[in-house]
């Protein structure tokens, strides 16, 4: 047998005699296979292969979609939403809709890959990339976990601070998100239904929460319709253009895609089973459809609410609102005729202004649940992420510890030097920061899921190659505009400098990620002494055949 030990940074362990059949470098017998979901896997019941649908199954394969929907739900994505409603109106649902099915097709891209490898991206990464840029791609996702960890912190933090009327600081909110957070890592000791089940609830929360406020509010549904299915933004200027780049950088999350190649593995699928396989693929996928479903409801309830609202709203119009209820809030809008800007924060207050107390505490609720579901699933990317690329095998209490530490430290330092009243430059910042780190999940994904040798019957063909690529290119594009409008506000030729050097050396690795995913799509030629090629799926002297 042979391992291939090329510039590819083939893989690093020797493979064995007996590895499962779709894995790219299944740990040999000396080494126990690198495990960073639960011990526990969820049985698929035994129906009938030849039926068509099976409810039985559905129900057994619902959770790990549901749990990746959750960042398409986190309190930078609501920001977003509110923030696209009081300055587009509803003229902006059309992205948010043609993001999520983006979102959906990306996502179906990551569970394959998790089905079919029974690996996770960051494991495949670690398989078939050179240390130096395996490191570099370690090192930029976890920039992304770490800005949408402080995202969700922060959003827990200023939910608790609107619940409790000011009396729960920034910083203490932060400190009790992570101590919840904790607690709520471990109830996988229960079972890891009953987590998933618990996952479920505080996504039942969300869409109550927000649903009152849709309800409450009443926007007009034509014009719900409308800006939904008229891909069409009459009157927009440069503001409302910059808000729909931010809505495709806001849903579609990079550490998303290698959570969700992760979560899969949680059923017991039997991989040299070709029909389970393809099963497990099409269930999965009428799983995440259904659960970016949901979401995508409860972002709509967030955008039609403040485009019924707060669309066109000036600061004076609420400030005297906020002074004829008695809102001790009033401070703060200016009393000038500017357009109203507001966040998670600002939103709850105005709320509270225009429909009463039940509609701010109901709101914060909703931010609550959205801060502290993603907190936890962003967690568990950073767990994953970690140990893909390191190859760590750690306690879980001890990788926990790290992974949250990483994260927190920066939060912490901006919950005590920042006020509640003050965050929304730093999450233009943090959105700023994942739009980014996108490329490092997005052109990995399509490169093996690209690879026959290690997808086998289940690569992507050749409509998936052209049309993830456009779609991978598109996507890219629109949230390096984002990056580029963003650096060109700050107005400092230091700035620039900096940027100008960090762009250099930034696309210079993006564009060698795209030559080895071009090489993967069956661009050959540029292949020039082969230093690109890709280790073999099973490592065997012989081709396995499908079970039947």
């Amino acid at each position: 047998m042979k391992t291939e030990q090329d510039g590819a940074g083939a893989l690093e362990e020797s493979g064995s005699q007996g590895p499962e059949l779709y894995s790219a470098a299944s740990p040999g017998p000396q080494q126990e296979p690198i495990s960073t979901y639960f011990e526990e896997k969820v049985p698929i019941p035994e129906d009938d292969m030849t039926k068509l649908f099976s409810f039985r199954k559905l129900w057994a394969f619902t959770g790990p979609g549901f749990l990746m929907s959750i960042a398409y739900l986190d309190p930078g994505n609501i920001e977003s939403d509110l923030q696209s409603g009081a300055r587009a109106g509803f003229k902006l649902l059309w992205v948010l809709l043609g993001a999520t099915i983006i979102g959906l097709l990306l996502q179906r891209l990551a569970a394959r890959l998790g089905v079919v490898t029974g690996m996770h991206l960051a494991e495949v990464c670690n398989r078939h990339y050179p240390t130096v840029p395996r490191i570099i791609l370690w090192l930029m996702v976890e920039l992304a976990i770490i800005g949408s960890d402080m995202q969700e912190v922060i959003g827990c933090a200023i939910a608790l601070n609107l619940l409790s009327v000011g009396r729960i600081p920034l910083w203490a909110g932060v400190l009790i998100t992570i101590i919840d957070t904790f607690v709520f890592l471990f109830l996988d000791k229960y079972g890891l239904r009953k987590l998933e089940a618990f996952f479920g609830f505080l996504i039942t929360i969300m869409a109550l929460s927000f649903g009152y406020e849709y309800v409450r509010v009443a926007p007009d549904q034509g014009e719900v319709l409308k800006g939904m299915f008229v891909p069409y933004c009459s009157g927009c200027g440069p503001t409302q253009l910059e808000q729909a780049v931010g809505v495709v950088g806001a849903v579609i999350m990079p550490h998303n895609i290698y959570l969700h190649s992760a979560l899969v593995k949680s059923r017991d699928i039997n991989r040299s089973n070709k029909k389970e396989v393809k099963e497990a693929n099409k269930y999965y996928f009428i799983e995440s459809t259904i659960a970016l479903f949901v979401s995508f409801l409860i972002n709509v309830f967030v955008v039609a609410v403040f485009a019924e609202a707060f669309y066109g709203k000036t600061n004076m119009e609420v400030s005297l609102q906020c002074n004829e209820t008695g809102s001790a809030h009033s401070e703060l809008f200016p009393a000038n005729n500017e357009t109203l800007e507001v966040d998670i924060y600002k939103g709850g207050v105005v709320l509270g202004c225009f429909f009463g107390p039940a509609a701010l505490y109901i709101w914060a609720i909703g931010i609550l649940a959205a801060g502290q579901s993603s907190t936890m699933t962003g967690t568990y990317s950073g767990q994953f992420v970690m140990e893909g690329f390191l190859n760590l095998r750690w306690s879980r209490f001890a990788r926990v510890l790290l992974t949250r530490s990483i994260a927190i430290f920066p939060t912490l330092l901006v919950a005590v030097f920042q006020d509640v009243q003050h965050l929304t430059g730093m999450n233009d910042f943090l959105n700023v920061l994942q739009s980014m780190q996108l490329p490092f999940a997005l052109i990995p994904i399509l490169t093996f899921t690209s690879l026959t040798s290690l997808m086998n019957d289940f690569a992507n063909g050749l409509v998936w190659k052209i049309g993830g690529g456009l779609v991978i290119l598109v996507v890219c594009a629109i949230n390096m505009y984002f990056v580029v409008v963003y650096v060109t506000a700050l107005n400092s030729t230091v700035l620039y400098v900096f940027s100008a050097l960090l762009s250099i050396t930034y696309l210079s690795f993006v564009s060698y990620l795209v030559w080895r995913c071009l090489i993967a799509l069956g661009v050959s030629r540029l292949d020039f002494r082969g230093s690109a090629q890709y280790p073999p799926a099973v490592l065997m002297d012989e081709q396995p055949e499908f079970d039947s």
